[in-house]
């Protein structure tokens, strides 16, 4: 029996991670379709937004339960815990899933999903504030030399010293989607000047005076990038983009900030730059191994600020997830285009 491209009549919606009661009714209320959500079922949170967690030991009933569910299921909020690999089999009806991340290309393509069977969104956008906080504060901590303060005061050490300054450095921000392009907003108006770095062929809206170039034209900019920022998806074009010779090329004292994924920078790489000296620091939110490998030496470098993949987590994230799912939901009813459709052939 071919699969459903279109929604039925009457939907059913399968929450497949853990959502707020609040936020479950509001799926329901205001899309008015049943909604087939069964906590018990899903992994137990380990912090807030937490749409990985404990994974739980269901029994042969519970099994089938979440089987039967999946059966009914005609449009998912996130994918299926369980067996990913197995859900265009387990859920015949399903026309659509909305994924509860930005960067989906590397799972999608893992367990074989992006053959095109089921349309796929992504979360991409409702990230990009935090992340670009994120870049900002990683920044500043070493522009501001936070590790130095930090030491003197725990010595209750009073000695005044000169300051970095931001305004007037050179930001590289590869990667101009959503998250980017706030990154590239977020530097701009604190006075830093930015180069941004898009795919060959499109289009980006940028502030003023932000220097657009092509991935081509990388190897350009990096030598006179105070600050590169990593903000692009793991495809295969991007796994390995910042590798070692691309390291070497930023200047001396140069910041690496990290909020797109561990596999796009050579690792060991950026860590002698780091041991070096010659790099001035990194905030790094994701890695090659996660989690973090207990022995990796970048646990113990002052010139690094490591983050648990979890810049992005916002207390209110949940809320923002639900409010894309609701306009995307809408729209495929409506037959209008969907936001963040993701690509099989871009990779995001």
């Amino acid at each position: 029996m071919p699969r459903p491209t279109a929604l039925p009549d009457e939907p059913t919606v399968l929450v497949s991670t853990y959502l707020e009661p609040g936020l479950v009714e509001r799926i329901a209320t205001e899309l008015s379709v049943e909604v087939l959500y069964d906590p018990a079922l899903l992994p137990t949170p380990r912090y807030g937004n937490d749409h990985g967690g404990v994974r739980p030991e269901l029994s042969a009933d519970e099994e089938q339960r979440w089987l039967d569910l999946l059966a009914r299921a005609d449009v998912a909020f996130d994918f299926d815990w369980r067996a990913p690999e197995q859900m265009w089999a387990n859920a015949p009806r399903l026309v659509w899933v909305q994924a509860t991340s930005a960067g989906i290309g590397g799972f999608v393509k893992r367990y074989g999903l992006d053959g095109g069977e089921v349309v796929l969104t992504t979360a991409a956008g409702t990230h990009a504030r935090m992340l670009a906080e994120f870049a900002l504060a990683g920044v500043l901590h070493f522009v501001k030399d936070v590790p130095r303060l930090k030491a003197h005061q725990g010595e209750r050490r009073w000695e005044r010293h000169v300051s970095g300054q931001l305004a007037g450095r050179r930001a590289t921000v590869v990667g101009l989607g959503s998250i980017g392009r706030q990154v590239v907003e977020t530097f701009t108006a604190l006075g830093m000047r930015v180069t941004g770095v898009g795919r060959e062929g499109s289009t980006y809206e940028v502030p003023p005076g932000t220097q657009v170039v092509t991935t081509a034209r990388l190897d350009e900019v990096l030598p006179t990038s105070d600050v590169l920022v990593l903000a692009i998806p793991l495809t295969d074009e991007t796994d390995g983009m910042i590798d070692a010779g691309r390291v070497a090329a930023l200047p001396a004292g140069a910041i690496v900030v990290n909020v797109a994924r561990g596999q796009v920078v050579d690792e060991a790489a950026l860590t002698e730059g780091l041991r070096s000296g010659r790099l001035g620091g990194a905030a790094l939110d994701v890695f090659e191994v996660e989690p973090l490998p207990a022995e990796s030496p970048l646990w113990d470098m002052d010139t690094v600020l490591v983050s648990p993949h979890s810049a992005s987590t916002a207390a209110t994230e949940n809320e923002v997830l639900v409010d894309l799912f609701v306009e995307n939901f809408r729209r495929l009813r409506d037959g209008r285009p969907l936001v963040n459709r993701y690509h099989a052939d871009r990779g995001y």
